[in-house]
């Protein structure tokens, strides 16, 4: 039974994705992580041995920790973290427990290499629409929530990359781009491995949006708007993707709880 201190699979799964998710910290030790090197969507990898060095960082937030069974690593770090000021639970019988519920599980293999401070990097063109926006969305919710993006003049996308060890994506000839009629926001949710129902519905958004294909969804012209709409409301594209992000957020959200809801003006009777 649940105690005060751990949360389950099931309600976690509803928190991931969403703006006011946990921080999501998995303990589970090298030998157990090297079995299987996937992570729950959105997981940060820490070790539990350095939890009073890197504790503090979290204090005043919310966060979830998982070892393999939930048992003493999580327990622990848990404990730690509470000690040091932060909200901290553990994921009921931990990785393991997840994995049994058959919930998603991102494939750490397709990650690109991470910087000094342990964060993916990225780099992609300046003045983003759909794709550019939809995609850093992803990763800072399902892949890696301190993720960094660059953008830069689009012949400089590539050698950006090399120089500052950044991952290219959504420009040719890169291995995170379009791929016959699918987005790049497609490509990574199949290649990270984290699909779900509503993810699949937003990548068709997505991919109407971006691709010229207002027929795939009737609320793809909507999201093109918006999107079209916030390149004009900023000339910072770091800006701009911190108000994308929020659009995307209402998006996934409608994508998972609120496709059956309508709304309806009253028709005004006529009095005889």
């Amino acid at each position: 039974m649940s105690t005060f201190t751990t949360i389950s699979s099931d309600k976690l799964a509803r928190l991931i994705g969403t703006a006011n998710a946990p921080v999501l910290i998995d303990v589970r030790t090298e030998e157990d992580f090297a079995a299987d090197r996937r992570l729950i969507p959105g997981s940060i990898k820490l070790s539990h041995e350095t939890v009073a060095e890197w504790g503090g960082e979290f204090a005043g937030r919310s966060a979830i920790v998982s070892c393999l069974r939930g048992a003493k690593l999580a327990q622990g770090t848990a404990a730690w973290l509470r000690q040091l000021g932060a909200e901290a639970e553990t994921l009921e019988d931990g990785f393991e427990g997840w994995k049994a519920a058959k919930l998603p599980l991102l494939d750490t293999r397709k990650l690109p290499p991470r910087d000094a401070k342990g964060r993916t990097v990225w780099v992609t063109r300046a003045r983003p629409k759909v794709d550019r926006i939809a995609c850093p969305w992803l990763i800072r919710r399902f892949v890696d929530p301190n993720a960094v993006f660059l953008f830069v003049a689009p012949s400089e996308v590539t050698a950006v990359g090399e120089r500052f060890n950044a991952a290219p994506f959504d420009i040719e000839n890169v291995f995170w781009s379009h791929r016959g009629e699918l987005c790049t926001f497609d490509v990574m949710i199949e290649e990270f491995g984290i699909a779900s129902p509503p993810l699949l519905r937003l990548a068709t958004l997505v991919r109407g949006a971006d691709t010229a294909r207002p027929d795939l969804a009737p609320e793809a012209p909507g999201l093109l708007a918006a999107s079209l709409g916030l390149s004009r409301m900023y000339d910072d594209d770091l800006e701009q993707l911190e108000a994308g992000m929020l659009l995307y957020d209402a998006f996934y959200r409608w994508c998972r709880d609120a496709t059956g809801e309508t709304h309806n003006w009253p028709t005004n009777k006529v009095k005889a």
